[in-house]
């Protein structure tokens, strides 16, 4: 089942069970999607859902921590209850562990040795964590790795 047909599925069954929160949040990821399709005239494949996916959650990742710098805690529980929601359609996170093995096997593999090569570790790196997880950690990681 691709995500797509696992974001109806789910929508349909929030619908059922009257759990309108959970229906807005699909909703809402739904019509981003939607859009996108309609920008690109196309179907999105299960890749670029999952980028639209984490850019959601990106988004609201940002959105919590303004709403905790202001002090609206009413707000960040809504967000937080969101990214729940979302992060279920995502594949299962890597640990940060994880993510700093990845890192030193890349940077070995393109032969880096300083941060003037930070572009070529992070392109060949992307790929092999899209989706699984975020790109300030892999980010972060790369750059003490490169000193």
């Amino acid at each position: 089942m691709s995500l797509n047909e696992r974001l109806n599925e789910d929508m349909k069954q929030a619908m059922r069970s009257q759990d309108k929160f959970k229906l807005s949040v699909i909703r809402m990821v739904r019509s981003a999607i939607k859009n996108i399709e309609i920008d690109q005239r196309k179907t999105l494949d299960d890749n670029e859902v999952l980028e639209i996916l984490s850019r959601e959650i990106k988004q609201r990742r940002d959105s919590l921590q303004e709403f905790d710098k202001a002090g609206r805690d009413d707000l960040a529980e809504t967000v937080k209850a969101e990214i729940a929601i979302i992060a279920k359609y995502l594949p299962e996170q890597l640990s940060e562990e994880e993510v700093r093995t990845i890192v030193q096997q890349t940077i070995q593999e393109v032969g880096a040795s300083s941060k003037a090569d930070m572009g070529k570790v992070m392109s060949a790196l992307m790929p092999k964590v899209k989706g699984r997880a975020d790109g300030k950690l892999v980010n972060q990681l790369v750059q003490q790795n490169l000193q």
